[in-house]
């Protein structure tokens, strides 16, 4: 028999679709105990790709009943869980084919989702064959699940009435994959996997189906790509996860071993920001049994010499700023150091195209800048269209004080934001951006998805806000005294008589206490017989506010402030206002920094 590696397998799916609920339950195979790297992700999505590695006795053992006793040629299975469909198309353009085959998750009850329709157009773009896990299967109404049964003797089990329900969502995802130019069909009704995509219903939940997939998919690798499974000769290639400190190991890299052999003691090189860097593996770690590579823990077995495929640690001098997401290649000899060097040389430019004014974006890998990128420059309005956004930042790491005094000088408020994706933020930059005068914006999240949705959500605002400070005229601050002794009316208007301690008071203003709470609107001033619109610091003279009952929150002597809209603290900050309406504003703007941090700046 020809010599074989693994066939590496991508995980892929719209979020919440059930990816690593999938690969929780594969990594439970064999045990009595399923692991849950899901209950540790932020927001349940899989963030970092991991690599879990399921042993051909386990397959060949789970798979039997539908292999009608033949074994699979392969050594197993090495499952990559992706963090997005943009990540796996970075993976593949770094570390060459990184995956054989795919396994896409849909969630049988939402169907074909945004990411989900990216991931197919980036599975055809690669040419990876892949299999549809049309997961969640069990929440077809009156569906029974038998925990680890197989589809094959599931379906049979099934009422005619679940089976209509399942028909039914069955054949509206073939329509959505139709739209797409995909022929989709049952797994166990495909004559010519070549010409159709087999759909495998499953639960990841209840573990039924997936004995079906698992076969599945290894069938069409070894089917289809026994050429490029064999292909295990040749100078090692790895990809790079991430870059962590273990205790007792110190700083340490996560790598997917792809091509040929990797040996403890050999010269590699691998891209940082400064350039290529030679350096020599110290240590070289694999994950016992069917761990994960994040969920190891202590669980290593030091090796000495591992061929692909591989999900491995490694420990090497100077291997803090490596770039997570490229490409390690080790060095065989002198004849071929120039060649490697250039590759490497190539893979320490980040690949983004920058624009000269627009927002910053930063992450803690080159896999993760590189997504968000992605998803910015294919950003689209409530309409449908794209959405222009300039990125005139793009770099990996922290956040510090010279990427928002950076940020700060652009002319376009639109662009004085920094988005980061699961990076950190240095003190002082914190601190730059707490101040009262900072007009840069950051969001920053662990899910690309969560920036996104909070960056359009407030492009939308500030648009609006911009709109309605071009109408308006500017609310200048104010704060009034309710006399004792000088209650006219208590509600319905309530009319009192005021003194103006300092700034002014218009007619339709909105009024608070200094607390925070809503005091009504000035509907009318007056002074004796005179009907004014405006009053100033030093008046004193009857007002009328609606929405107000003294008595009831509001009383006699209290002290009352004119509320001024946040589109106006930029412009009164421009306007030569005099002191005492600084310190008001000042007030109002703590007031509501108590409800939003980032209020008026």
């Amino acid at each position: 028999m020809t010599e074989q590696r693994q066939p590496i397998v991508a995980v892929l799916g719209h979020v919440d679709h059930g990816k690593t609920s999938l690969l929780d339950h594969i990594r439970s195979l064999g045990t009595d105990k399923q692991a849950s790297i899901m209950a540790r992700e932020a927001g349940g999505i899989t963030q970092h790709i991991g690599a879990t590695e399921v042993p051909a006795d386990i397959l060949n053992e789970l798979c039997s009943p539908l292999m009608g006793g033949k074994n699979f040629d392969s050594p197993g299975l090495l499952f990559i869980d992706t963090p997005g469909h943009h990540s796996f198309s970075t993976l593949r353009t770094r570390g060459g084919s990184l995956a054989d085959i795919a396994i896409l998750v849909i969630d049988i009850a939402d169907g074909c989702k945004p990411q989900t329709l990216e991931s197919l157009r980036i599975l055809r773009q690669a040419k990876t064959p892949f299999v549809v896990a049309c997961n969640k299967i069990d929440r077809i109404y009156g569906w029974k699940s038998e925990h680890g049964r197989s589809m094959a003797l599931s379906m049979r089990s099934q009422s005619k009435d679940v089976i209509a329900l399942f028909e039914q969502k069955y054949w509206q995802l073939v329509g959505q994959f139709a739209e797409e130019t995909f022929n989709l069909e049952r797994y166990d009704q495909i004559t010519d996997f070549t010409k159709n995509i087999a759909m495998v219903p499953c639960s990841a939940k209840e573990g039924e189906g997936i004995q079906d997939l698992l076969a599945v998919t290894i069938g069409l690798a070894e089917k289809f790509l026994a050429e490029q499974l064999g292909d295990v000769a040749g100078d090692a290639e790895a990809t790079v996860l991430e870059m962590k400190e273990e205790r007792g190991l110190g700083k340490t890299i996560d790598i997917i071993l792809h091509r040929g052999t990797l040996n403890k003691g050999d010269e590699i090189a691998v891209a940082t920001p400064n350039g290529p860097l030679v350096t020599r593996i110290k240590g070289m770690f694999s994950p016992r049994g069917m761990s994960e590579m994040r969920d190891a823990g202590d669980r290593w077995d030091s090796v000495d010499s591992v061929s692909a495929a591989a999900g491995l640690k490694l420990s090497a001098p100077e291997i803090e700023a490596i770039l997570a997401g490229t490409t390690l290649r080790v060095i065989p000899g002198p004849d071929s150091r120039e060649r490697i060097l250039a590759l490497a040389a190539e893979e320490c430019e980040i690949s983004i195209d920058l624009d000269e004014e627009g927002v910053a974006i930063k992450a803690d890998t080159l896999g993760g800048l590189e997504a968000l990128a992605f998803e910015l420059r294919n950003m689209k309005d409530e309409s449908g269209e794209p959405r222009k956004i300039n990125i005139r930042s793009a770099t990996i790491g922290h956040i510090t004080k010279k990427d928002v005094r950076a940020a700060a000088i652009s002319e376009d408020p639109f662009e004085r934001v920094i988005l980061s994706f699961s990076s950190g933020i240095l003190t002082e930059a914190q601190a730059e951006l707490e101040k009262d005068d900072c007009e840069v914006l950051h969001i920053g999240s662990d899910i690309i998805y969560h920036i996104l949705e909070e960056y359009d959500e407030w492009l939308g605002e500030t648009k609006k806000r911009l709109e309605e400070e071009s109408r308006e005229h500017v609310i200048h601050p104010g704060r009034i005294l309710i006399l004792a002794d000088h209650i006219f009316r208590r509600s319905g208007p309530a009319v009192v008589g005021v003194r103006v301690l300092g700034g002014r008071i218009h007619v339709g203003q909105r009024l608070l206490t200094i607390q925070g709470e809503k005091a009504g609107r000035v509907k009318s001033i007056r002074d004796g017989d005179h009907v004014l619109t405006e009053a100033k610091q030093g008046d004193e003279l009857a007002v009328a506010i609606d929405g107000i009952t003294i008595g009831r929150g509001v009383d006699e002597e209290d002290v009352l402030l004119v509320d001024v809209p946040e589109s106006h603290v930029r412009k009164l900050r421009k306007l030569n206002i005099s002191p005492i309406e600084e310190e008001i504003l000042g007030e109002i703007i703590t007031i509501h920094r108590r409800e939003d941090h980032f209020w008026g700046r």
